[in-house]
């Protein structure tokens, strides 16, 4: 089997180098089931950048070959990859919404000389899985650390952390728990949830029962977010005046209608809102809008889509089209540009994006809900990141 699989990744090659004009690029994703409409970002943030810059670059044409991964499935992840690499002959991979997912394809990358552009999984150790992984979305160290510091500004003195048992929900607790016990809070427990948990009510219980007057929860943006919200206010806790903080996937734009006045003044920490006041966001809205087709849909992942296919457009560009992973990676380290989230780059060291953290409050601003951005964090690298 591995003489044949190795067989595959030549003849991958040899049929990639042959296409000569026509690259392709393999995504995977949520494009069904639960989490149907991250993937649905995923889609509409590429098709925002292919509206706006074609899909020639250079001499080459790019085609998007998409595969749907429904849910996390490691071993799902690797045999989509690999169809993608073996079966379509793709150059770039991109997308992987979940961790696990995305660990699960970095093994393949070396010996298959493609790059991995990670659109939306957020736990630091991704990077070092292999050196052909770039990273345009955000890891949840980066997200949470600066809201350890806004909960301590606001009085906050004991807290609770809840957060999903996996990579990214570990990093959130750590990075919380890190931050605030530096600036001598206090954590009266840390709970940590399988992530299939939808029934939020015995966690509830516990958040009243530990006596700590506000709660960090980390859950990856989905119907899971949605749950917790609502069980949230429903058990009394909003009402109650236990201060809930969270990274920005508790209160993704698609989830606010839903929400409406129950959210008002939950505060995130977050590498984008749709509502970020700049020329360059209002640009990919009206593009990533019309392309996901109902506005009040768009969230987070776009944006991640939407540079990554800046990012992978710059390696086609230094490679002259040609498959040449190791090339095309190095061309990136230390890229810089505007992206509809603000200024970023991808730190030359790591392979992460450096880019702005914003405090978010829940608003009413003409009768829409928004995560209206109230402070600024500049050029935030990933403070959870280790050098393998």
């Amino acid at each position: 089997m591995k003489t044949l699989v190795m067989a595959g990744f030549a003849l991958a090659l040899m049929s990639g180098t042959a296409l000569g004009d026509t690259i392709k690029i393999g995504v995977v994703g949520p494009f069904s089931g639960p989490a149907a409409l991250q993937g649905k970002n995923f889609q509409a943030g590429i098709d925002a950048w292919l509206a706006i810059n074609g899909n020639q670059i250079g001499d080459d044409t790019i085609e998007i070959v998409y595969r749907d991964l429904p849910a996390a499935d490691p071993a799902q992840s690797a045999a989509l990859t690999q169809d993608l690499i073996v079966g379509e002959g793709v150059q770039y991979l991109a997308g992987y919404y979940y961790t696990p997912d995305a660990m699960a394809a970095a093994p393949m990358l070396e010996e298959a000389n493609v790059p991995l552009v990670v659109f939306n999984a957020a736990t630091s150790a991704i990077v070092n899985a292999s050196p052909y992984v770039v990273r345009t979305s955000f890891t949840t160290w980066q997200t949470s650390t600066p809201m350890a510091a806004v909960a301590r500004e606001r009085g906050i003195n004991k807290m609770i952390t809840v957060v999903s048992d996996y990579g990214p929900g570990v990093d959130a607790e750590t990075a919380f728990v890190t931050g605030f016990t530096g600036a001598g809070g206090e954590i009266a427990e840390s709970i940590r949830m399988p992530m299939n948990t939808n029934d939020f009510s015995p966690i509830m219980q516990r958040i009243k029962d530990s006596g700590a007057e506000g709660v960090f929860a980390f859950l990856p943006a989905g119907p899971a977010t949605l749950g917790f919200m609502q069980a949230y206010v429903e058990n009394g806790l909003k009402d109650a005046g236990v201060t809930l903080v969270a990274p920005g996937d508790l209160t993704q734009e698609s989830d606010l209608p839903v929400l409406g006045p129950n959210a008002l003044g939950v505060l995130t920490t977050f590498h984008y809102a749709v509502s970020h006041d700049s020329p360059e966001n209002a640009a990919f809205v009206e593009a990533a809008s019309k392309a996901i087709g109902n506005p009040s849909e768009l969230s987070f992942p776009s944006v991640g889509a939407f540079d990554g296919m800046y990012v992978i457009s710059k390696m086609i560009e230094a490679t002259g089209g040609e498959q040449d992973a190791q090339a095309a990676v190095e061309a990136v380290k230390g890229l810089a540009w505007t992206s509809p989230r603000g200024p970023v780059s991808i730190n030359p060291e790591n392979r992460h994006i450096t880019q702005n953290i914003y405090l978010r409050e829940v608003a009413e601003v003409d009768g829409k809900f928004i995560n209206k951005e109230i402070q600024t964090f500049e050029n935030q690298n990933d403070p959870g990141w280790k050098a393998p």
